[in-house]
């Protein structure tokens, strides 16, 4: 079966918007695509989750603009630790507990996105990301977030992409898995190399790839932010979180970032999703506690489903093209992938298990619908 983008957000429609077909392909169950296996999933060994301690004192997320120099280069030093400790888990094709964590959102793409569960698992692989840089790697602060409306429309010139003090800057020349796609030759991650992607492709060694579209990065502007904040339930709030601000700094920043499946093998992405997380919580707090109960939305994306009707009066979507996209036959789903866990049917409720695949403790969605309890114990600020 093939991953659409429309699935997880990247294709929807509003009147004003360019239209652009999605991908359709029939169900195709795949060996090996040009000698890059996509590979089954590989459980981890998992035993009983232990009890989280009681949340007495929470880390408090800040933006990454605000971080002194320091600050982040204590982060960007216990990212690059990440990627220099071996993994331990047997993941397909990884070699490092930064790639381990790329593999959880890998795996099981297929019924992360474009589904109910999006946000909280998202949540989720956040907390997993910080933990692994505080308890392996000596990290002392909490993971940032990236304040994507101060830079929407100018990522360029984000001092996120800043060489010196962010995570490098543009891509240039070829290298990627398209042409044009370039890989990033200057900040610390400049020297890479991601055994996993694209799509669901592993192990072919590829760089971290950019190509940044100050156009598409516009929907991770106040206005679109606004839109998605006044949604009265989490049925209407997630879709457009997902299509708007969710697009326009996986679209904007480009490259490997754009890559539905792989693309946290770009740090950036945990400073992006991170932001939404907040977001999400913004509108949470807008009515608690109702809102650390309403979950809903299908466990399974519908593959051939027509990109969803916008409410009336909404903001354009602009579509990142596909030109600077990896090949359709990377979104293959391989056999053997992750299934939904603990609902009952095919709508997602509180019971539904969010699988780290033995990288933390798997968790129910009601164990991370408040930010401030004892499993996740964080704030923003």
């Amino acid at each position: 079966m093939l991953f659409r983008p429309t699935v997880i957000g990247l294709v929807a429609l509003a009147a004003s918007a360019v239209t652009v077909s999605a991908l359709s392909l029939p169900v195709q169950v795949p060996g090996s695509l040009d000698g890059r296996s996509p590979g089954p999933a590989v459980a981890a060994p998992r035993g009983p989750p232990p009890k989280p301690k009681k949340c007495k004192k929470k880390l408090k997320r800040k933006a990454w603009h605000t971080l002194k120099k320091k600050e982040k280069k204590e982060y960007i030093d216990a990212e690059l630790c990440l990627m220099s400790k071996p993994a331990t888990l047997g993941l397909p094709a990884t070699a490092n507990r930064f790639e381990e964590l790329q593999s959880i959102h890998q795996i099981p793409a297929f019924i992360t996105h474009g589904v109910g569960a999006f946000l909280p698992y998202h949540r989720l692989h956040m907390h997993a990301h910080e933990r692994a840089l505080r308890e392996e790697c000596g990290y002392k602060g909490a993971q940032p977030y990236w304040d994507e409306p101060r830079d929407a429309g100018d990522f360029i010139n984000s001092d996120v992409l800043d060489p010196v003090t962010g995570f490098g800057g543009n891509g240039t020349g070829n290298g990627g898995p398209q042409p044009g796609m370039g890989c990033i030759h200057d900040g610390p991650f400049a020297n890479f190399s991601n055994n996993l992607g694209p799509g669901y492709f592993q192990g072919t060694p590829n760089c971290i790839y950019r190509f940044v579209n100050d156009t598409v990065s516009l929907m991770s502007s106040q206005p679109y932010v606004d839109e998605c904040k006044a949604k009265p339930n989490y049925l209407k709030f997630w879709p457009c979180l997902e299509a708007a601000p969710h697009v326009g700094g996986h679209g904007g920043v480009g490259g490997k970032m754009l890559d539905p499946i792989a693309s946290p093998g770009d740090p950036i992405f945990y400073l992006h999703h991170t932001w939404l997380d907040k977001l999400f919580w913004e509108w949470q707090a807008l009515d608690l506690p109702a809102r650390l109960y309403d979950i809903s939305g299908p466990n399974l994306p519908d593959p051939f489903a027509p990109p969803p009707t916008p409410d009336p009066g909404s903001l354009p979507l602009i579509f990142p093209t596909f030109d600077k996209f990896p090949p359709p036959e990377a979104f293959v789903v391989p056999p053997g992938s992750p299934q939904p866990q603990g609902d009952p049917g095919n709508v997602t409720t509180l019971s539904h298990v969010l699988d780290m695949l033995g990288v933390i403790p798997s968790a129910t969605i009601a164990e991370v619908m408040n930010i401030g309890g004892d499993l996740l114990c964080y704030e923003y600020v």
